[in-house]
């Protein structure tokens, strides 16, 4: 059970960007309505997807990125929602799998998701070789500060989801054994 209420009745504002998540899910995520209890804190999740989704960085590795950090963050919410949405966004199972371990046979998408967890797992204390790995693996700045957008929005989500035990309402995907 929620910690927090489920907002299903808004007006004005939360109400059209709750229309907005629902016409772009065709429903609305147990998480937006969590969220949806400040208007402000919608505006600033929901405008970050949009934003980060007319990026740089392509789909399937915003969402190889996410379900990295969920892992890392216990985040069976977000795990189970970026599963789903990395498979649309063409992501093999195999892929999104190894993903969820930091891993990926593309040495590109490896060098990312490597930087991902060890942004996350030494809090952003990274060293100059963890960058310069990015600029070897074929990224340029603004890609590489894109990846740390998208890590810095998963830990958002994340935090969300966690704290207040949001009801998954996507397909159940285990966590990894720690």
């Amino acid at each position: 059970m929620s910690r927090i209420n489920l907002v299903t009745d808004a007006t004005g504002e939360r109400q059209q960007l709750l229309a907005q998540i629902h016409g772009a899910f065709g429903a609305t995520p147990n998480m937006f309505k969590a969220v949806a209890n400040s208007t402000a804190a919608l505006k600033s999740m929901w405008g970050s997807f949009g934003a980060l989704g007319g990026g740089v960085i392509n789909a399937k590795l915003g969402e190889q990125i996410a379900v990295a950090i969920a892992d890392r963050n216990d985040c069976e919410y977000c795990l189970a929602a970026h599963t789903v949405l990395g498979r649309k966004a063409g992501a093999t199972a195999e892929e999104m799998s190894a993903a969820q371990a930091g891993h990926s046979a593309d040495p590109k998408t490896a060098a990312a998701l490597r930087f991902a967890v060890a942004v996350v797992n030494n809090r952003a204390q990274i060293a100059d070789e963890e960058v310069t790995a990015l600029r070897d693996a074929g990224f340029n700045d603004e890609e590489i500060v894109e990846i740390l957008a998208h890590v810095a929005l998963n830990l958002f989500t994340n935090y969300v989801n966690v704290a207040f035990k949001v009801p998954v309402d996507f397909p159940s995907v285990k966590l990894r054994a720690k």
